[in-house]
């Protein structure tokens, strides 16, 4: 039985107030877009309605448009409605700030004062405590989860939430959401795209989170998203962790690992986590982080902005040298 319990209720998520600032938080970075343009000019009109639906839970989520990016592997997006990607960022609002107090530390992705960078950098602690200074041999575990998205079990993700949601009518709002992706198999998924998806992802990967903290006792461990790493000096013990490890995932989560990208290997020949391969004492970027970086520099014909923000990315590592190739090539020095 969880101790924690959402306080919250159904109000605090559909009120006017609560629309009203999702509204602004939604709003950042999107006032040129047609469609939100359209729902703003009728905003008053179009969020009264939409509060009037979910008082009288008539609420029907609507479909979404599917398209393709590269980021950076290809990866497929559903974007939804205005009007419920809204209530996504109401229902986040509400939702967010109470589960992440249940999230483990070293869980990094989508959440306030984490990211890749604080988990590279956590990574290269537990590294170099593992490894006692960099004197000792460290072994790592890398995993990666299978199709993670599209393999989420809506059926044991609603659950997961009933444990902690005591109010029935938040948990009638959330089957809504979670129901209303059907582009994979049957209740399967969670749409790349929605803002909640990247909460409910988080809730659900927590229960494995947990089990390696108190059931496995691990000591080492970060995950960002559906990579995640372990680290021991023992290769054997981090060997015995994989059929326990499998074993939680497909039995109580649904989950597979991907067969190619599962490595034990030592700290010293270079692990490949995040977009770096990270040493001992360094890291350097990946090959494929490097060419896509230079591919879109050379598309966006080495605009400041764009340049800028790969040399903070440099900044995070040992890359002086491309650094100093980025700003040749495109005239800064």
């Amino acid at each position: 039985m969880y101790r924690k319990r959402l306080t919250h209720t159904y109000d605090d998520i559909i009120s006017s107030e609560n629309l009203l600032l999702a509204w602004r938080e939604f709003l950042r970075g999107k006032r040129n877009k047609h469609d939100v343009q359209m729902f703003q000019y009728r905003l008053a009109d179009n969020i009264a309605l939409l509060h009037t639906e979910l008082e009288n839970k008539t609420y029907l989520h609507g479909g979404y448009r599917a398209f393709n990016i590269s980021d950076p592997k290809p990866r497929n997006i559903h974007k939804a409605s205005v009007r419920d990607r809204l209530l996504h960022h109401a229902i986040h609002r509400v939702l967010a700030p109470f589960f992440d107090r249940t999230f483990i530390a070293d869980s990094y992705s989508c959440r306030v004062g984490k990211g890749t960078h604080k988990a590279i950098a956590r990574f290269h602690a537990f590294a170099w405590k593992a490894s006692k200074n960099n004197t000792r041999t460290l072994w790592v575990l890398k995993c990666d989860i299978k199709k993670f998205f599209a393999s989420v079990d809506q059926d044991i993700l609603l659950a997961i939430l009933a444990k902690r949601i005591p109010d029935g009518n938040i948990l009638w709002l959330l089957e809504r959401v979670v129901r209303s992706f059907k582009s994979t198999a049957p209740g399967k998924g969670l749409p790349l795209g929605n803002l909640t998806s990247q909460l409910l992802v988080n809730i659900y990967m927590n229960e494995f989170d947990q089990f390696v903290k108190r059931e496995l006792k691990a000591r080492y461990y970060v995950r960002y998203a559906d990579d995640f790493v372990f680290m021991n000096q023992d290769k054997k013990a981090l060997l015995q962790l994989l059929p326990t490890i499998r074993e939680f995932l497909s039995q109580r989560l649904f989950l597979s690992l991907h067969p190619n990208k599962v490595s034990i290997q030592t700290l010293a020949s270079g692990v490949d986590f995040l977009g770096w391969v990270h040493f001992p004492d360094h890291r350097v970027l990946r090959t494929a982080t490097k060419q896509r970086m230079f591919r879109t520099i050379s598309e966006k014909n080495g605009k400041p902005e764009t340049v800028e923000s790969y040399l903070g990315l440099l900044r995070h590592g040992n890359a002086r040298k491309l650094e100093r190739k980025i700003l040749s090539t495109h005239g800064f020095i």
